[in-house]
């Protein structure tokens, strides 16, 4: 593939991200807010774009990965965004995870400007990141995927990245059911180490049995972990699993869905927030229920 791959939004996800797709030989050209990661990515080997449109005029593959649903909105429809230079024939790759409704919005405005657009959110966090390992969950045009797939295996793991529907927002309803299913896990892990602790039990045995059965999860074994060692310095910030959760509320209220698990996961994030902890690690929601447990 020779086309040239745009990147917009060099954070804690998309800095390593971009650096897996410079180091399997693609060309890229790199967009952030702030100077520092363009420059990184520069040095590996990257070419630096001032604005989204610099960017949709240079790459033909764009790809997205922003905080929120504005932050996808402004890059691409705003002042200087990508619309304002796409070139017909583009692929719009948004990696991050935002409204499905907003998403289904932005792909029409997309091909009304003679691109395509999959939405094409992701899970596992920075270490996935890092490690080229993410779960990648897309919506969007078959043909479109397959001619983009060997840049998204630069990124993530072959076999996780699944094809939910042609439909655009279909991935980012994926990610939604993403976010709630880590939740209740999430909580569920938080409450039984509350019991283990006050019962004064070893929580390094039991999070070590609880591996070996049923129990075993992905949940208990990063973010048991974290508990253990109180290490909530961020791979996923807490800020984000909230609106994260935000979005889940409101896809399950737009189907009329039930989501009571959720509602309660998203008032334990909602503290640690108000608490002060938005930039931690979401892993940190445990300490709301030790707190709870009148634990230190």
């Amino acid at each position: 593939m020779n086309e040239t791959v745009g990147f917009i939004g060099l954070g804690v996800m998309g800095r390593p991200m971009a650096k897996h797709i410079l180091a399997k030989g693609h060309k890229l050209v790199g967009c952030n807010r702030s100077r520092g990661p363009v420059d990184d990515i520069v040095k590996a080997g990257g070419t630096a774009a001032e604005t989204p449109a610099d960017v949709a005029r240079r790459a033909t593959i764009i790809i997205t990965m922003v905080p929120d649903t504005p932050d996808v909105e402004l890059v691409l429809s705003g002042p200087n965004g990508v619309l304002t230079a796409l070139q017909r024939g583009s692929v719009v790759i948004d990696m991050s995870s935002i409204s499905p409704v907003v998403t289904r919005k932005l792909a029409a405005q997309v091909a009304a400007h003679g691109g395509t657009m999959l939405d094409a959110p992701v899970s596992g966090g920075e270490v996935g990141a890092i490690n080229a390992t993410l779960s990648i969950m897309i919506g969007g045009d078959a043909e479109a995927l397959k001619r983009v797939r060997p840049i998204l295996e630069c990124m993530g793991n072959p076999e996780r990245i699944v094809h939910i529907g042609s439909e655009p927002g279909s991935g980012q309803v994926c990610k939604v059911c993403n976010q709630m299913a880590i939740g209740g896990a999430l909580a569920g892990v938080s409450e039984a180490f509350a019991i283990a602790q006050k019962a004064g039990v070893d929580l390094s045995r039991v999070r070590e049995a609880l591996l070996g059965g049923f129990a075993s999860s992905r949940v208990l074994e990063v973010h048991g972990e974290r508990m253990i060692k109180k290490n909530y310095v961020p791979g996923f910030r807490t800020r984000l699993y909230q609106k994260d959760l935000r979005l889940a509320n409101e896809v399950a209220a737009a189907h009329g869905v039930a989501a009571p698990a959720t509602a309660v996961v998203t008032q334990l994030v909602n503290a640690l927030v108000a608490a002060g902890g938005a930039d931690l690690d979401y892993s940190a929601l445990g300490t709301v229920l030790f707190k709870l447990a009148g634990i230190a």
